[in-house]
């Protein structure tokens, strides 16, 4: 049952909160079922299991790219990440720095007085 991952009694929750958490908790166990599957059909001799094994690997993979979908289009602050690093093909520490070098200049400009998508970036080395 996906409440008991939570940290907080269920009453207190937010709606949203309680169906980011399931749509979580679905990820992660879609996310375990598609990595058990590779490790099972990797360490089979029988190659007609290892296909079925295969298959429903991708199958697994299905089901977390829909609920990825989901979080996307339900949650801002994973739509916003998502459409940053998804889909790119540079560093990806590279795609983390010019978008907090976007997030400065928006600052400086004033653009986020203006309502610019911006986020406070990165909170590393922060005291």
């Amino acid at each position: 049952m996906s409440s008991e991952g939570l940290h907080a009694p269920r009453e207190v929750l937010s709606q949203e909160a309680r169906l980011l958490h399931n749509a979580i908790t679905s990820l992660k166990e879609e996310l375990d079922a598609a990595d058990w599957y590779r490790q099972r059909a990797d360490d089979t001799e029988d190659e007609a299991l290892r296909e079925i094994l295969l298959h429903n690997m991708r199958e697994e993979m299905e089901h977390a790219a829909m609920v990825l979908e989901w979080i996307r289009r339900n949650n801002t602050d994973f739509g916003g990440h998502l459409k940053t690093y998804l889909f790119t093909d540079g560093p990806i520490v590279g795609i983390e720095r010019a978008a907090e070098e976007r997030v400065g200049q928006a600052v400086a400009t004033g653009a986020a007085d203006r309502g610019g998508a911006v986020t406070i970036g990165s909170l590393k080395g922060m005291r």
